[in-house]
């Protein structure tokens, strides 16, 4: 999730928390809580480009190094002489906003190392993504509320709204994969692995990915009631595995170990960018909805010394405002309904 929205919510927690005990200063100590454990983007390497992926979202997020990441979290306030009385309660609330980042993390996309040092397991729950306007909108209310009123409650109504908001998500997503279930079996495919990813800050447009056989298929759904159901159908692109790499890189000792952590980041989702098969990128999200062109990837560059290429599109992920209010709205081209659909299948 965006930095904005974990401060708000590690400020928001505290301040419920502990406001009473600590007054406007607990929300600071919350937020700071909150924000800390993405100090991980600080490990990288120049020679390593992979390292920033591997590490992100790692030990600092596990549930294991909460009381670490809180007592850090509180050190610029313990070395002042005067905080030492409320040494506790300060601990406490940087420990409370150290606590909602990892959880937060798990409701998004990418993965996350709850579990770490027991388990390598990345926890995605794919609920929500991690720029959610209407979530943060709401922290935010509350905590000003809340801090301006010396009041607990507007922060626990923010809280119950934002859970009521990703639950109304996880919700959301579970229909979804009941209709990706029903498009597969109308199409004949076999579902060997299915995914549902939540499109930018609403739980009603997902994308679904599902591989059936060696092939992965796409489809954008609109999961508004029974009526208002639509699906836009999208690309197919080849699954790329480690023994379909060409003979020259599978016979390189560092790409078939970068393949691996790439492969890892990506949950297995990889294949080659349609445009540029020199690319391979993670196919759970794609700059386009009518091919495969990959916001993130790797190059692998066997037999030189040059390190495995880290290809970042971010900066070009725009989201056309207007395009996603149609889509929200049903009136977008390409949405069949579902109803239709089916008939269709049928005859």
């Amino acid at each position: 999730m965006d930095p904005l929205t974990h401060a708000l919510l590690g400020a928001t927690a505290a301040q419920l928390a502990l406001g009473p005990r600590l007054g406007r200063q607990a929300w600071l100590l919350g937020a700071v809580g909150g924000v800390l454990p993405d100090a991980d983007i600080l490990i990288r390497s120049s020679t390593d480009p992979l390292l920033a992926i591997q590490y992100h979202r790692h030990f600092t997020h596990a549930l294991a190094f909460i009381p670490v990441g809180g007592i850090v979290a509180a050190l610029p306030w313990l070395v002042r002489p005067r905080h030492h009385p409320n040494w506790r309660p300060i601990v406490a609330a940087t420990t409370i906003g150290y606590a909602t980042h990892a959880v937060l993390d798990a409701c998004t996309n990418y993965g996350t190392h709850l579990l770490w040092p027991f388990s390598t397991l990345r926890v995605a729950w794919h609920w929500v993504t991690t720029i959610g306007p209407l979530l943060t909108l709401m922290l935010l209310i509350g905590l000003v509320f809340a801090v301006r009123r010396g009041s607990r409650f507007p922060a626990a109504v923010a809280l119950a709204l934002s859970v009521a908001y990703v639950g109304t998500a996880a919700w959301q997503r579970e229909r979804a994969l009941d209709l990706q279930v029903r498009i597969a079996a109308a199409r004949g495919h076999p579902l060997d692995r299915a995914e549902m990813f939540p499109t930018v800050g609403n739980p009603l447009l997902w994308r679904s990915v599902y591989q059936s056989g060696n092939t992965l298929y796409t489809d954008r759904l609109r999961v508004v009631g029974s009526d208002g159901t639509r699906w836009k159908e999208g690309s197919t692109v080849e699954l790329l595995l480690e023994k379909d790499l060409p003979l020259e890189a599978r016979a390189d000792e560092r790409v078939r170990r970068d393949f691996m952590r790439f492969s890892y980041f990506s949950a297995g989702w990889t294949a080659r960018a349609s445009a540029d098969p020199s690319v391979i990128g993670d196919a759970r999200y794609s700059l386009r909805t009518d091919g495969f062109e990959p916001i993130w990837g790797v190059r692998f560059h066997p037999g030189t010394a040059r390190p495995t290429e880290w290809v970042d599109r971010t900066i070009k992920n725009r989201v056309p405002v207007s395009e996603l209010w149609r889509e929200l709205k049903g009136t977008a081209a390409g949405f069949s309904a579902k109803a239709c659909f089916w008939k269709f299948q049928r005859a």
